[in-house]
């Protein structure tokens, strides 16, 4: 039962981290992308919203979903408290069994750590694509 707490626990701890190395990657690229524009390459307005809406939507489902991973990983690592507290014949040692939720409740957090600032990048550079598309339509209006 020991290697499933620990799967379960360095298993969602490992999805968590990967998640926020994709973030941090693709927000990277995005602030990129954004310093170097060139709003002279962009025909229409859907190529624009195309290329500057780019790995938006995997920031987008990391930030709506490392909560959902961080209590999954609670979850399993609840339920291995509870088998122990079962496996140990009615001996029950309260200390053990709060430390063992709280230490589940920490992959819940990590959870939380990752969400909120993928949350917060999401949102920033959604504004960059408004200001980016506004930016680009007064180009196209001086053209005109």
């Amino acid at each position: 039962m020991e290697q499933l707490k620990y799967a379960v626990d360095y298993g969602t701890l490992g999805i968590l981290f990967c998640m926020s190395v994709l973030v941090f990657g693709f927000a990277m690229e995005r602030w990129r992308f954004f310093r170097n524009i060139d709003f002279d390459s962009y025909e229409s307005k859907n190529q624009i919203e195309r290329a500057t809406t780019k790995n938006l939507t995997i920031i987008s489902l990391i930030s709506s979903n490392a909560p959902y991973v961080g209590l999954l990983g609670t979850v399993g690592g609840i339920m291995a408290v509870f088998y122990e507290i079962g496996m140990s014949g009615g001996a029950l040692d309260t200390s053990k069994v709060i430390v063992g939720l709280a230490l589940a409740l920490k992959v819940t957090a990590a959870g939380l750590l990752v969400a909120i600032p993928a949350t917060m990048v999401y949102g920033g550079l959604m504004r960059k694509v408004d200001i980016a598309i506004s930016e680009w339509e007064d180009a196209v209006f001086k053209k005109s």
